[in-house]
């Protein structure tokens, strides 16, 4: 196993994910009890197939349909620490398809697919449990996404944890607002998932980037997740796919004995 900061060019900064190789898929209720026993906010679980390779997520509480930043996370490690050749990893997913991701330079590309998302009536509740009324809200694939209308905003939300978690017909709830120093600026929230608040989720920018590209008439975007940590981001909006790219550096590596 390897934990990885992803999303950040220094240590302790981004968000942490831990990667971990197996030869083929152990029991789910296995996996679920390694990812709690991390306690990040995913465990990524990576198989070999062909050339390329299966891939599962896992937060404390639940398995989840994708994650960038263990995505992300994961490619570092095949690079640096297993010796992929190829500028370019394929993985499969179950639930969200193939995803590929590049290696440029220092930097690694995700290439996911753009998330489908409507505006929505806000749904009841979410105000109160952000503190603030909504500008916009849309609703994704997974999640909600609550449209502020500046980064200050973003900044200065406190949730309330619980109230939001009883919002229950989503994975998590994505803030976002134009930026100061980036075109845009998110945090994301999901207690429904057993994560309070996610340092970087590259997932939740398959719905940002589409959104912010059509509001700005560009497709390369700049992004910073606000959290405690922070996370730099560069997105390109490709029709309906979105390419994610970051940094990652490895904080440890070790084995788990089961």
């Amino acid at each position: 196993m390897f934990q990885v900061d992803a999303f950040t060019e220094r240590l302790f900064g981004g968000n942490p994910a831990a990667v971990c190789l197996i030869d083929a898929w152990l029991p789910e209720d296995l996996m679920q009890r390694i990812a709690a026993e991390n306690n990040l906010a995913e465990t990524a679980f990576i198989v070999p197939a062909g050339r390329g390779y299966d891939i599962r997520w896992f937060t404390p509480a639940v398995e989840v349909d994708l994650c960038g930043h263990a995505t992300l996370a994961s490619a570092h490690v095949l690079f640096n620490y297993v010796g992929h050749k190829d500028p370019e990893i394929v993985f499969s997913s179950k639930l969200s398809g193939l995803l590929k991701v590049r290696r440029d330079g220092d930097m690694f590309t995700l290439d996911f697919p753009a998330d489908i998302f409507e505006k929505v009536a806000t749904p009841p509740g979410l105000s109160a449990a952000l503190g603030i009324e909504p500008m916009e809200t849309y609703r994704g694939k997974t999640d909600y996404m609550a449209v502020l209308p500046s980064e200050s905003a973003v900044i200065s939300i406190k949730p309330d944890f619980a109230a939001l978690g009883d919002i229950r017909d989503c994975r998590g709830v994505i803030i976002t607002a134009e930026g100061t120093a980036s075109d845009f600026v998110s945090r994301f929230f999901a207690p429904q998932s057993g994560i309070n608040e996610d340092p970087v989720t590259g997932s939740a920018h398959t719905t940002l980037t589409p959104y912010w590209a059509g509001v700005f008439g560009k497709s390369e975007l700049t992004a910073l997740q606000l959290s405690e940590r922070k996370g730099h981001l560069w997105c390109k909006h490709n029709g309906n796919r979105v390419a994610i790219s970051g940094h990652a550096v490895t904080y440890l590596q070790g084995e788990i004995e089961v």
